[in-house]
């Protein structure tokens, strides 16, 4: 029930801005319904209370609809979308994610914050915004409370971004689609934000192929998750066992075998993202995926297995999230991972501008 208010809470605030006139008629909501149902979550378990029997219910949501919905998510990424950014353009976005991971990470260390929840901030404004804190919060164990708060420091920052950015891009790029483009897709946490900012963009100065830049750009930033998340559990549990021996006056003991950083779930995703790619590549080729499926019918399966993994799933698995995060417990967080937040972002919004404004002009789409 509340993961179905969400996703149509969500629909319905996009539509209110769309009547605003604050997106174009064609826009998509730029808040997910994930937040929504995060919110919805969290205001029913601390103002009505929850009942001891919903919690088995919520732990299967949090544990094992979360790590299916993330698998599903898999079809809705082909890896021929990187190949349209050639030689410079895969570069650049990696060096805007490693950006955005190490400069989180170490203002996590230097305000001696909590090592999990800087490195869901970290998942966060690196790679995909939403999608990578979910993914990476069941490796590294993080709490409901955590999570929660993560996915608010993420959306506010996106959504800033989102409204700011289009405009920004414009000044600095003046009228360049594929910088413009690239810096929106490099720059913005979500992939509904990213849309959000390019479709802004494309409404104020009639520029259609920012859309799709941002678009190509956005998905090949989401196909590092693959790798990331791995990289990121090593650093975490590297930092863990560290602090462990410093306490101890012990010599840190051995981290886990390298495999253990490469959960189940997203070996399943990239299963699925390859499969994806191999259903396109026979299209492209024999004109039916795998020899054997219409254009349409193949298009109309994976469109409708990410959709119900990352609109139901997922949104199933971050109402859990919610109904089980205890506002009290945000008191002992604080304010300042907001503060890593916003100095995140507008690093990763840096480094974009540089990257691009040095290489963009080599970059064709």
């Amino acid at each position: 029930i509340v993961m179905f208010i969400g996703i149509y809470g969500a629909d319905f605030i996009g539509y209110l801005l769309v009547q605003f006139g604050l997106l174009s008629p064609d826009s998509k909501s730029p808040v997910s319904g994930i937040f929504v149902a995060i919110l919805l979550g969290i205001c029913i378990r601390n103002i009505i209370g929850l009942k001891q029997i919903f919690n088995d219910g919520i732990s299967f949501s949090m544990k094992y609809v979360l790590r299916a919905g993330i698998v599903l998510l898999g079809l809705r990424l082909s890896l021929l979308e990187a190949l349209k950014l050639g030689a410079l353009g895969i570069p650049l976005i990696v060096i805007c994610i490693t950006a955005g991971l190490f400069i989180t990470l170490y203002l996590t260390n230097k305000l001696k914050q909590s090592n999990r929840l800087g490195t869901l901030i970290a998942g966060g404004t690196g790679i995909c915004g939403v999608t990578a804190i979910m993914a990476l919060s069941p490796v590294i164990k993080a709490k409901g409370d955590e999570i929660s708060y993560a996915v608010a420091n993420i959306t506010i920052f996106g959504l800033t971004g989102m409204i700011l950015y289009p405009f920004l891009a414009q000044w600095l790029f003046a009228g360049d689609p594929v910088k413009i483009g690239m810096f929106l897709g490099t720059a913005i946490h979500d992939t509904a934000q990213v849309t959000g900012a390019a479709l802004i963009f494309d409404q104020v100065f009639d520029m259609k192929k920012v859309v799709d830049v941002a678009t190509v750009t956005k998905l090949t930033r989401n196909l590092f998750i693959i790798a990331i998340i791995p990289v990121i559990s090593y650093l975490y549990y590297k930092k863990i066992t560290e602090e462990n021996a410093k306490l101890e006056q012990d010599e840190a003991s051995p981290l886990p075998k390298w495999y253990t950083f490469i959960p189940l779930f997203v070996i399943g995703f990239l299963f699925l993202a390859l499969l994806r790619t191999i259903g396109d590549m026979t299209i492209a080729n024999f004109g039916s995926a795998f020899g054997l499926l219409k254009a349409s019918f193949w298009e109309l399966i994976y469109t409708s297995g990410s959709s119900f993994g990352t609109k139901y799933l997922l949104g199933m698995a971050m109402a859990g999230v919610g109904l089980s995060t205890d506002f009290r417990k945000f008191k002992g967080i604080g304010i300042k991972p907001f503060y890593i937040g916003f100095i995140a972002a507008l690093s990763v919004g840096i480094v974009s501008v540089a990257m691009i404004s040095l290489f963009g002009r080599f970059i064709t789409i």
